[in-house]
């Protein structure tokens, strides 16, 4: 499967057009957006339908800039799955996540428990599947992005917990805007920074 993953648009809807394209030139099968779609909960037009209108199948979590109104109009009025305490089972490859931030607004503030209680339940649905990708907002302890991130962005002990006993193949996340591309392994997962600019990723 070929993904295109990304993360911090923060309502910039001429990034997001440039996206559409791109998911369209590389011919992805899945676009996968970790959160902070919106900035503080304003502009949340045209975020999802430049994918749609290529024919693209999105799926995302919210960030800690996105609200749970915004969450579920988004998930709603575009007919997309919404991981933020689920999954999904697209041709045998198991998505679950948990958007929001802990410690940190301005909107969904989530924490360590809800983030770890959210990703256990998503993943409970999908465990038997052989491969599985974790999408969340926020970084985990012990990761690249944490010792580039500003200081008031905290990393999540729960996220870290779900790599440990998950132990997903794949895990996308944003949030550190200064981490933006990196990858790195923990264990036995792939952890890829997607951010603003996208990542292509096949698994």
């Amino acid at each position: 499967m070929k993904i295109l993953a990304v993360g911090c648009i923060h309502g910039d809807i001429l990034k997001v057009r440039k996206l559409a394209e791109k998911a369209e030139k590389e011919e992805v099968d899945l676009v996968v957006l970790c959160g902070d779609l919106t900035y503080a909960d304003t502009s949340s037009e045209n975020l999802i339908g430049p994918f749609l209108k290529k024919n693209k199948k999105v799926v995302f979590v919210p960030g800690n800039h996105d609200s749970i109104a915004t969450m579920y109009l988004l998930q709603d009025l575009y007919k997309i799955t919404n991981l933020h305490g689920n999954s999904v089972n697209i041709k045998g490859i198991g998505f679950f996540g948990c958007g929001g931030a802990p410690y940190v607004g301005p909107n969904l503030t989530i924490t360590e428990e809800e983030i770890f209680d959210k990703l256990k339940k998503g993943h409970d649905k999908i465990k038997f599947l052989s491969k599985k990708v974790m999408v969340t907002h926020a970084h985990p302890k012990g990761s690249i992005g944490e010792n580039l991130a500003h200081p008031i962005i905290k990393a999540s002990k729960s996220i870290r917990k779900a790599i440990d006993q998950f132990k997903p193949n794949l895990l996308l996340y944003s949030h550190v805007h200064e981490a933006q591309g990196i990858e790195e392994i923990i264990g036995s997962t792939k952890l890829i920074n997607v951010c603003k600019e996208g990542v292509i990723v096949n698994i």
